[in-house]
């Protein structure tokens, strides 16, 4: 019974790890034509909710691949009738496939989720109950500043903005590599000299907490 369920647990790991990878050749373009059709599709599912309501948008999505189905299984069973064949279904090698999630990968992104969660609770109390100063500080100054982006973006504008971020920067990285990383460096230098300056300015209980 172990067994059987180490075996089931080890096939869900690979199965994400299966998902993650090829979400990662996406994004890095290995495949150019998938990654163009999922940037596509992505980019053009964001424009339409931004402009007409989500059940709207799932029921043109929809009804799009409906048509293109039934299109073409109306055209093979044609062809079969004229050619008098029999091959069957066109779309059976996808009708028999197995799509059903198992028990297993449902309670694995469960807990790895609950990782995250409890993670992001703490850092949220530490954050708001002021543990560091200095890193309080730091979560109030990002948040001032994401009451801008909010003022000028609203949540699906800013997935479109991350959807074409996402698909986009791996390309400008791969051509631009040694720039871009010299770019990073000198930025990330001219931050810590500046949380520097701001933590040696903080009252002296503020840099005592900060060292313990």
């Amino acid at each position: 019974m172990e067994a059987s369920s180490s075996s089931s647990s080890s096939s869900s790991s690979t199965s994400i790890r299966d998902f993650t990878h090829s979400a990662l050749q996406l994004v890095h373009w290995k495949e150019p034509k998938k990654s163009a059709a999922a940037f596509g599709v992505s980019l053009l599912v964001l424009v339409s909710v931004a402009t007409l309501s989500v059940i709207s948008v799932v029921s043109y999505l929809l009804l799009t691949v409906l048509c293109i189905t039934i299109t073409f299984r109306v055209y093979k069973s044609v062809i079969q009738a004229v050619q008098k064949s029999d091959q069957g279904h066109p779309f059976r090698s996808l009708l028999d496939r197995d799509i059903s999630v198992s028990p297993e990968a449902i309670r694995l992104l469960v807990d790895r989720c609950l990782v995250l969660l409890n993670h992001f609770t703490d850092t949220m109390r530490k954050l708001l109950l002021v543990e560091d100063m200095f890193d309080s500080l730091k979560l109030a100054a990002v948040m001032w500043m994401m009451t801008y982006v909010g003022a000028i973006f609203n949540g699906v504008s800013i997935l479109i903005l991350a959807d074409i971020i996402f698909f986009s920067t791996p390309l400008i990285y791969q051509k631009k590599k040694t720039q871009i990383d010299q770019y990073i460096d000198l930025i990330r230098s001219r931050v810590e000299e500046t949380l520097q300056k701001v933590q040696d300015r903080l009252p002296g209980a503020v840099r005592r907490s900060k060292a313990e």
